[in-house]
């Protein structure tokens, strides 16, 4: 009966270190890398360090992002056609900041408005087959801590 309770307790640790090994080892998260820094989602929320969220009320917003249709008039691009990408640019290392979107904003957290028109603290371009509009935005707020914008002198991809 113990070896049976020691097995029904070691189960779900198994799980749980077999999910985490697998989005840990996981190379295809969206991210970015600024300067020395790199900002990668993720969806182990625990890890995170700034946790986003979204809303279609800009009245609740702390930060707005608009999408633009021309680069040059954005804050951030995000442009990949596929392969080509810098592998290199978001390896593992202790400078790292994991941002993770979450379903509501937690603990104070930068709440993300996205729109096509009107004010904005940011203005992003994305054209890519890895990115989504919502995890651009993501990325270049978990930039910043969720703080108000901070000129960006160069990301890649």
């Amino acid at each position: 009966m113990l070896r049976f309770k020691i097995l029904a307790s070691a189960v779900p640790l198994l799980a749980a270190a077999i999910f985490a090994r697998a989005e840990i080892g996981s190379v295809s998260r969206p991210c970015i890398a600024l300067g020395d820094t790199s900002v990668e989602l993720t969806t182990l929320f625990w890890t995170a360090g700034v946790h986003v969220a979204f809303t279609d009320d800009p009245e609740r917003a702390t930060v707005r992002v608009r999408i633009t249709e021309d680069a040059n008039d954005a804050d951030f691009a995000v442009v990949d056609d596929g392969l080509g990408s810098e592998t290199e640019s978001c390896e593992a290392s202790p400078a790292n900041r994991l941002v993770t979107i979450a379903a509501q904003p937690v603990d104070g957290g930068p709440v993300i408005y996205l729109s096509t028109d009107g004010p904005a603290d940011y203005r992003i371009y994305v054209r890519s087959k890895t990115f989504s509009q919502r995890e651009a935005a993501a990325l270049i707020v978990g930039a910043h801590g969720g703080q108000r914008p901070l000129p960006l002198q160069a990301a890649s991809l």
